[in-house]
């Protein structure tokens, strides 16, 4: 089995040093272009809504508790009917299909809560927040509607974001070199373990058994 030569590796490393820093940088260049010129900033805004027995009622048992847990998938498939997103769309003159905007809305639950949890994706973030207060306000009315009762209280209302969720400058940055380094490190070790050439008489000598009888000097034309 062919020992491994660190030291030559090393060497080859060193004297190939080059295509390490074309690919790093290539990389990285790459990256930030794709991330500043191609990737679309998209901002969340996100509402928090409770389950309760009965709008008035301060005082509750374990069984409203329980039937309020029950509700709590119920509802949060009525949030994304067409009933809701229709009005939502009717209220804020959206020029959107129910279908469109249900691609922008996510609804989440909490095991064994009555919290529901409304986040609304937009690239402008003013609009992500005003969609989602919107999809809370008209979930309250429906539930009013279909249940006859006003068991839905928001908890946090909808915030206006300031930051993409989707673009981290700094983070994808980082990602980028270390992307860079390893893909350069990659190539240049692969091409020293692809190269077969002989380079000197000593890898005659090892790989050929062969023995150097003289060397031939290297001459400069005049």
């Amino acid at each position: 089995m062919e020992e491994f030569d660190i030291k030559s590796l090393l060497q080859h490393i060193w004297s190939k040093f080059y295509i390490v820093i074309a690919i790093f940088l290539a990389i990285v260049i790459a990256g930030e272009v794709y991330t500043v010129a191609f990737q679309t900033p998209k901002y969340k805004s996100t509402t928090k809504l409770v389950l309760t027995s009965e709008s008035n009622s301060t005082n509750l048992t374990v069984s409203d508790v329980q039937i309020s847990n029950n509700l709590v998938v119920t509802y949060s498939e009525i949030v994304k009917s067409d009933n809701v997103l229709n009005q939502v769309i009717e209220n804020l003159n959206l020029e959107l299909t129910p279908a469109e905007l249900l691609k922008k809305v996510t609804v989440g639950t909490t095991t064994n809560t009555q919290l529901i949890t409304v986040s609304v994706t937009d690239t402008d973030p003013a609009q992500a927040q005003t969609i989602a207060a919107e999809i809370a306000s008209v979930f309250k009315e429906e539930i009013n509607k279909i249940y006859n009762i006003d068991n839905i209280q928001i908890v946090d209302v909808a915030n206006l974001p300031n930051e993409p969720y989707n673009v981290n400058v700094l983070k994808q940055t980082i990602y980028y070199f270390i992307a860079g380094i390893a893909l350069g490190l990659g190539t240049t070790i692969a091409l020293f373990y692809l190269d077969t050439s002989i380079k000197d008489s000593k890898t005659v000598e090892e790989k050929l058994g062969l023995v150097i009888m003289g060397k031939i000097p290297n001459m400069e034309k005049k």
